[in-house]
């Protein structure tokens, strides 16, 4: 067997998962060597993360409520029907709920904490070298593309959120299968969100990213996982977002070069 054709074999999906969780590591290994610049980032993240926090209390707390009000045709049945049908309502009710929660969450924190977040990207692609030459861009322009790429990844995660919803009621399946599901399309669409600056600042769109990123699924997906996730954790959004922000950006990278050696295989 020729060694030469072993080694260059590219790693399993696993190893490729696993890798990806990597960026979010080294991501945050930045709160060591620039605790300050990690700072500034988490301040957005802090007051966002307080609304949603309060806003998904409230909902958890009245989530058998929710769950009995959107099965009205369960009200005659007897149980252990009845119970069965309100629990995957609630479980389906409480996928998607923390799906667009997490979305919305690093949507709305981004925006807001724009500048600490160009800062927090900036640095790593400085530090990496051959960063995008900066361009004197009106605010407005940049705004309007940000809030157009949002609107329309919202729109995609809100479809998927209502697919997971009818999924969740095939017994059995739909209770194991929406919460990894949720994780793993929340972890897709959280990705795309989180490289926006690195695309955006090489004139890319959504759709270059989502085929860049798609190339790179496993590794895509094993970073957006391990991020959703922890953003499920109490107060881990705050510390975790600035350092997705710069794991983000190491993925954008290694994404763009492994696009750029496909197109110029001579070149690599």
């Amino acid at each position: 067997m020729d060694s030469s054709k072993t080694s260059a074999r590219p790693p399993g999906l696993v190893w490729q998962f696993l890798g990806g969780m990597g960026y979010l590591v080294r991501g945050l290994r930045l709160w060591v060597t620039s605790p300050r610049l990690m700072l500034l980032g988490a301040l957005p993240a802090l007051v966002v993360g307080l609304f949603f926090a309060t806003a998904l209390v409230l909902f958890a707390i009245n989530l058998e409520s929710l769950a009995t009000l959107i099965t009205p045709f369960a009200d005659r049945w007897v149980d252990p029907l009845r119970a069965g049908t309100r629990i995957a309502a609630g479980t389906a009710l409480g996928a998607v709920t923390m799906l667009l929660a997490v979305y919305t969450f690093v949507a709305v924190t981004l925006t807001l904490g724009n500048p600490f977040y160009e800062r927090i990207w900036r640095a790593v692609e400085q530090r990496m070298g051959d960063a995008p030459v900066e361009i004197d861009e009106p605010f407005w322009r940049s705004a309007t593309r940000g809030i157009g790429s949002g609107i329309r990844l919202f729109a995609l995660t809100a479809t998927v959120g209502l697919s997971l919803f009818a999924v969740s009621f095939i017994p059995i399946v739909g209770q194991t299968a929406v919460p990894v599901l949720g994780a793993l399309l929340g972890g897709w669409f959280l990705t795309l969100e989180l490289t926006g600056f690195a695309f955006d600042a090489r004139g890319l769109r959504l759709r270059d990213r989502r085929r860049m990123l798609g190339a790179r699924r496993a590794s895509t997906l094993g970073f957006g996982v391990l991020t959703y996730v922890l953003f499920l954790v109490p107060l881990g959004a705050v510390v975790i977002m600035p350092a997705a922000v710069a794991g983000a950006t190491m993925l954008s990278r290694d994404a763009l070069a492994s696009a750029s050696r496909q197109a110029n295989p001579a070149t690599s």
